[in-house]
């Protein structure tokens, strides 16, 4: 009778089970050689046998059936079969005749009635030992999410605590990460360069690669770096640190989404195209001419007589406009201490904010235990349940976020005060170091309504770069009450 050897480990992994079926094959070979077993060929693979659709199985019963083979010779039935489908299909060959022997080194089989059913018993220990171990998996996923625990491999920018079986922040990668984010949401920047410029700072695969488009855009879009945990559509509330601000996620998915709309594919990617219009009402684009740059008018809404600018010209204009409202690390360094001042005393009176956010938190809680009871109940439907948790949990996280914002900074102004004046400092070194992306994404910061009118930049300034842009420096901060600003605001004072 001719054999053929069948040998499968469980796992596609490389790092698991890797000596599985040479093992196997050392243990089948010594077997047939003791048995004195003629082997006309093996068959191996990596792959779980918990459903159908096994590559190399499918090979051999195809041998079978066509009559080149007798026998089968494998380390145990569940290396054979652990579904219902290919089990049948195995004890039909046998029944058929088409299987005349089945070797085990470890279970004992023969064609009798009574070996039959030894072997159905067999693949249905293996069946019921899959579905098992299936549940007992569900079942410790579920109560880790309940926890609040991430239940698998650490994302991009978290690694496993192996002892807590819980995920923290990478030192490494988790400020790369929030990098990413905080470009992204700036709406600069696309998918591509983002990839680009993850692999540029360090941020790798496991096999030392770039990330894909894809893997950024999988990343932006998953909530467990802001502290919330998505699993199978559903929403949990996560007890690993968060890398970045809820607010931040949020504005990304805008982005995101406004992204998603169809554009008119541009074939260059200029600094400035997009950002200015021509004095006539149309847009700007650009065109490379000997090395450099030119920006000029469309024409789109008829002849135009603004003429060509080169892009050295541009920079120039828009560096002078970041001079103009820059500070230098001193006045940023005492600008910052005066908003810790402020801070300890806006914080003194956010206590009836904070008590008015828990009292509306706490009315979430109850809403989401009652939510609970009537799916317990079976009054609402699974899909119907999932989403309206997730609408509540996401009100919910909003609210602490803003809770622990006012906590944190004394008041929702203070914040944006910073980031002006760290801006404020960020100016002039852009300035200084000359990336035109970085220059065009502070710009857009500044001002808006950018016209270009006889190779001169007009343009407005936005909020406070207003009086930045009058002043030539503070002289000094005064704090005053007002009606309109809870407890009160900065005003900087400036003589020109």
């Amino acid at each position: 009778m001719k054999y053929v050897i069948y040998a499968r480990k469980s796992s596609e992994s490389e790092d698991r089970q890797v000596l599985s079926i040479e093992a196997q094959l050392a243990e089948l070979y010594e077997f047939a050689a003791k048995e004195k077993l003629e082997i006309t060929a093996s068959y191996t693979e990596a792959k779980t046998a918990k459903e159908p659709g096994r590559t190399e199985f499918a090979k051999m019963i195809e041998r079978i059936e066509n009559d080149k083979i007798d026998g089968i010779i494998a380390w145990h039935p569940d290396r054979l079969a652990r579904n219902s489908i290919d089990g049948g299909k195995i004890i039909y060959l046998v029944d058929s005749g088409k299987i005349k022997s089945l070797k085990f080194p470890t279970f004992w089989f023969n064609s009798t009635p009574q070996g039959k059913f030894m072997l159905n018993i067999a693949f249905g220990q293996s069946k019921y030992y899959v579905d098992n171990l299936s549940e007992n998996v569900k079942r410790g996923i579920r109560q880790k999410l309940r926890r609040g625990e991430w239940p698998a491999k650490a994302q991009p920018g978290y690694l496993n605590d192996l002892r807590s079986h819980t995920i923290y922040p990478d030192p490494d990668k988790a400020p790369l990460v929030k990098r990413i984010f905080e470009l992204y949401a700036d709406g600069d920047h696309n998918l591509c360069y983002l990839s680009n410029l993850a692999g540029k700072m360090g941020m790798l695969t496991k096999t030392e690669k770039f990330y894909t488009p894809s893997m950024i855009q999988y990343m932006l879009q998953n909530p467990i770096y802001c502290g919330v945990i998505k699993w199978r559509g559903e929403l949990y509330e996560g007890t690993h640190e968060p890398i970045i601000t809820k607010k931040l996620f949020d504005k990304a998915q805008e982005v995101m989404k406004l992204r998603g709309k169809k554009r008119k594919k541009e074939s260059h990617n200029f600094s400035f195209t997009g950002l200015m219009n021509c004095s006539c009402g149309c847009a700007i684009t650009a065109e490379t001419q000997k090395g450099h740059t030119y920006y000029r008018c469309t024409k789109k809404k008829g002849p135009c007589n603004e003429k060509y600018t080169r892009e050295e010209l541009l920079v120039a204009q828009f560096n002078e406009i970041l001079q103009t409202v820059s500070f230098d690390d001193d006045k940023t360094a005492w600008m910052l201490n005066k908003c810790e001042e402020e801070q300890k005393q806006a914080v003194l009176s956010s206590q009836g904010l904070v008590q008015n956010i828990q009292e509306k938190i706490h009315t979430i809680k109850k809403k989401l235990n009652n939510l609970l009871d009537s799916r317990l109940e079976d009054i609402i439907s699974k899909d119907e349940y999932t989403e309206k948790k997730n609408n509540l949990l996401n009100q919910k996280l909003n609210l602490e976020a803003e809770k622990r914002e006012i906590l944190d900074k004394g008041n929702n102004w203070l914040e944006p005060m910073r980031d002006f004046i760290l801006d404020r400092n960020k100016a002039k070194k852009i300035a200084d170091k000359g990336n035109l992306m970085e220059i065009r994404s502070i710009i857009k910061k500044i001002g808006s309504n950018f016209i270009l009118k006889g190779k001169k930049v007009e343009w407005l300034a936005k909020n406070g770069w207003q009086m930045a842009r009058e002043a030539r420096r503070f002289s000094t901060w005064q704090a005053r009450p007002d009606s309109n600003r809870e407890p009160r605001f900065w005003r900087p004072m400036f003589y020109r």
